[in-house]
């Protein structure tokens, strides 16, 4: 093998010791050649109908080899057997740089992704769960007496068969009101009293108009006559008239006389209109956000936020419709289908006697749905219910979700391409996912899946560990073989945590230097619940997954320190969100209160992991601040200022600096009719993204490209003479991000990685103290290696005189924390409850916790 360790040629003769079991598994997938990002050149060869375990730091390749190489690849060969047109309708991944992959079957990735944009999309739609209930209600639910049979698409609030007609089927309606679009009546129309009007020139127009229309934009609103207030708010009529724009009432009305030439003709339109017409048909996010604030929702009066029609919530199943059906936890709608699949629900003989037609029907469906719930609550997520939309869920939760369906599925022969299935689930929810698997291994399929988590590696039937190192560092397989065989090799950093692993660092517990007390915090599964976090130390909120951690941590706490220190909370919505539907997903209403600690907190920090931009021109160096800095070193150069060149010339985002090609893109988009677009270099600046006369300009030799194209580590050798600079670079490498390009576009990083930025940006900035930082499970896409420099940052941070409350699962990090809040004891309606706090060593002994036993293998 090629660039690999002599550990690796071990792998591939079966006398080897550590490749005993090799002779078992049937098959082989031969990779050759695998060149795709950093991996170096790499031959490998690993076993199918087993569960393959991809390992190594962050960074290292194990992606590139899994996702980027082997689920590629097997994408590619199955799209070239469907037809040219359907090709159009994957989303497809690029081409992998390789030599040739044999043996390898039909793959289906199950990757960490956000929740789809739109709420309609729900846990009964990704499953299909919602399917068969509505398709239980149509053939098996209680109608009224007279009521003629529904379809089961009379049962989807998506249908117009089934939305209610009132509110179509958002479950919420929306008016404009007086006081909604004109916030504050002592203001003058000059002084956009009509806040909801559009800002800039639109909104002048529309001011200029009244004039002519001899109304006076000088006087309060509230001084107006109601008659001219509501014709301008709610009028549908659209006049044409001249505008002169920027003249008086009075002069208005003389030009008029004259018959002067208008500088133009203006169409009005009445503030209402505006809104409404703007939220139904603009494709701008932002303008579809800023009017949604205009607009008072309240629940639909018809169907009272149901969502469906009257007819189909009038049909039952076991005293309950379909929406109510819908929100109860998979647990508890498990637990009332229990029955009925197995025909012996109250009544059940009467039925069977009465109408055998419907207890059939009603005993198959309801078996079917009791099956597939069954792999939903092995999974942990029993807490969920079917309406739950899924931006609303962790990327860990909607995978499993995914998992589960696949595990039903009953597919054979297939290979499931897993991204850290582990993400987001507390040690005791891990031991179901891995049974999960196994079940899909059983069924005749290969799993690859790549995995930090010990306890999956631990699991595994092989091992391919990629490494040494992150970026340029990594990309070698240093390992492929059964878990055993592992141990031998000196070079590998997951070995030392597999198999000896090494006790979290220690230090003094930190005394509290003061207490934030929240009383009565109510939201999702907390009922009025009291929690204390110190302050001045790190603080860990554990507990199995679906708890309350987040509810309490992440919403709870977040919403109401940002509410006392005045802030604004940011909108949970994503740019791109289908945000008409926005205000049906609404999270529950927060209830609480800080009763002690505020006088401590100076500033809020939420380190989250939402991408630090959504297009590849913003980036590691643009969001840290670092750029600002190179640019201006670039700009002081001699060639620069002899060609009187700014900072802002070396910026790939200003026009005098960046191709004019490609508009600093880098790349241009080539359209192929029936294949997918490809994005090919750009030919004129061969991807660099800026123009050549802002080449020309070098500093120690090299150009602005050349800079954007170093990693963090070699950018941190190139700029020793500069301090600032150095120091920006050194907190990127603490964090364990030395691997990353500074031109690594935001589109390229992992959430993991984004939250990493994030952290390292404010670990830069001069710290004041008095600021509260909350990370809600960092250690997502981390090694356990760099899980403990991750550690350490917080540590430094606290030591600044901060206070830190991270959400957290990984073992090591509690350990390390001065304090453990644990909620619990279960998920969902059986959690939200702080079932211990204190110390580390405390929580370990605690009976009630189900995070102790874990814990204290490691204390």
């Amino acid at each position: 093998m090629r660039n690999s360790s002599q550990h690796h040629e071990h792998a591939k003769h079966p006398e080897h010791p550590a490749n005993a079991s090799h002779d078992k598994l049937d098959g082989q997938v031969h990779v050759r050649g695998a060149r795709e990002h950093n991996l170096k050149n790499i031959d490998l060869d690993i076993p199918r109908n087993a569960l393959v375990v991809f390992t190594g730091i962050s960074g290292s390749g194990k992606s590139s080899l899994a996702f980027g190489t082997l689920y590629a690849e097997a994408q590619r060969r199955y799209l070239e057997s469907v037809s040219p047109y359907a090709r159009r309708l994957f989303h497809q991944m690029p081409v992998p740089e390789v030599d040739r992959i044999e043996g390898l079957p039909p793959a289906i990735a199950l990757q960490q992704q956000r929740g789809a944009p739109t709420t309609r999309s729900s846990v009964g739609s990704v499953t299909t769960l919602s399917n068969s209930l509505r398709m239980l209600y149509s053939r098996a639910g209680d109608y009224p007496r007279g009521q003629t049979l529904l379809y089961a698409e009379s049962f989807s609030p998506n249908t117009p068969e089934g939305a209610c007609p009132t509110c179509h089927g958002l479950g919420r309606v929306y008016e404009v009101t007086e006081h909604s679009m004109v916030p504050d009546d002592t203001l003058t129309i000059r002084e956009r009293a009509v806040a909801a009007w559009p800002t800039a020139w639109h909104g002048q127009n529309l001011r200029d108009i009244l004039t002519t229309l001899g109304i006076d934009v000088d006087t309060p609103w509230r001084d107006l006559p109601k008659k001219e207030r509501d014709w301008i708010l709610f009028t549908e009529e659209q006049p044409v008239v001249p505008v002169y724009a920027g003249f008086t009432r009075e002069e208005v009305r003389r030009a008029l006389k004259r018959k002067d030439t208008p500088s133009y003709q203006g169409t009005f339109t009445g503030a209402r209109k505006y809104v409404l017409d703007t939220f139904a048909n603009t494709e701008s996010p932002s303008m579809k956000k800023r009017v949604l604030q205009y607009m008072v929702s309240t629940g639909c009066p018809l169907c009272k936020g149901k969502r469906l029609r009257l007819e189909a919530l009038s049909v039952t199943f076991a005293g309950h419709d379909i929406t109510d059906f819908s929100r109860l936890p998979l647990k508890r709608l498990a637990s009332i289908l229990q029955p009925y699949a197995d025909a012996r629900a109250p009544g059940w003989d009467k039925l069977a006697a009465r109408n055998p037609e419907k207890a059939i029907v009603t005993q198959r469906i309801a078996a079917d749905l009791v099956a597939r719930l069954s792999v939903l609550l092995e999974l942990g997520l029993g807490y969920l219910s079917l309406e739950r939309s899924t931006p609303t869920l962790s990327p860990g939760e909607l995978q499993r979700l995914r998992l589960a369906t696949q595990v039903h599925s009953s597919l054979f022969g297939v290979v499931y391409v897993l991204d850290e299935p582990s993400a987001g689930l507390h040690p005791a929810d891990t031991e179901a996912l891995l049974r999960a698997l196994d079940r899909l291994k059983a069924s005749g399929n290969s799993l690859f899946v790549v995995e930090h988590a010990l306890d999956v590696i631990r699991h595994a039937d092989w091992i391919v560990d990629v490494g040494p190192d992150a970026g340029e560092g990594g990309g070698q397989v240093l390992y492929s073989g059964p878990p055993a065989g592992l141990q031998k090799v000196a070079g590998s950093h997951t070995r030392r945590y597999l198999f000896a692993v090494p006790a979290p660092e220690r230090r003094a517990v930190r005394p509290p230097q003061g207490w934030l007390r929240l009383a009565g915090v109510t939201r999702n599964n907390l009922d009025r619940l009291d929690a204390a976090f110190p302050l001045g130390v790190l603080t860990s909120v554990s507990g199995v997954s679906g708890s309350g951690k987040s509810s309490l941590v992440s919403q709870g706490l977040v919403e109401l320190v940002t509410r006392e220190l005045g802030q604004e909370i940011a909108a949970e919505a994503e740019e791109g969100d289908a945000v008409e539907h926005a205000p049906a997903a609404a999270p529950a209403a927060l209830e609480g209160r800080i009763v002690e600690g505020m006088d401590r907190i100076d500033r809020l920090v939420r380190v989250d992991q939402k991408p630090i931009g959504r297009t590849p021109r913003s980036n590691l160096a643009t969001y840290t601040g670092l750029f600002d800095h190179v640019r201006k070193l670039f700009a002081a150069t001699r060639a620069a200022r002899a060609r009187h060149y700014d900072a802002g010339r070396f910026s790939f985002n200003v026009a005098k600096g960046r191709c004019a090609n490609c508009e600093g893109e880098g790349f241009v988009m080539v359209e192929l009719l029936f294949l997918p677009s490809v994005y090919a270099p750009c030919p004129v600046c061969h991807g660099t993204r800026f123009n050549a006369k802002t080449l020309e300009v070098t500093y120690r030799d090299k150009n602005i490209a050349d800079v954007l194209a170093m990693t963090v580590d070699a950018a941190w050798h190139f700029f020793e003479e500069e301090a600032t600079i150095r120091r920006s670079l050194q907190t990127l490498r603490e964090v364990g991000l030395g691997y990353l390009r500074l031109g690594q576009p935001a589109t390229e990083l992992s959430g993991g990685e984004a939250q990493r930025i994030k952290l390292a940006t404010e670990l830069q900035r001069a710290s004041r103290g008095r600021t509260l930082y909350v990370l809600d499970e960092p250690t997502t896409g981390l090694h356990p290696a760099d899980v403990d420099k991750l550690v350490a940052q917080l540590h430094r941070l606290v030591d600044a005189g901060n206070t830190v409350i991270v959400v957290e699962h990984d073992m090591r990090v509690l350990a390390a924390s001065d304090w453990i809040v644990d909620i619990g004891p279960g998920a969902g309606d059986e959690g939200g409850k702080v079932v211990a706090a204190g110390a580390p060593e405390t929580i370990a002994a605690s009976a009630r916790s189900r995070t102790a036993g874990f814990l204290k293998r490691i204390l």
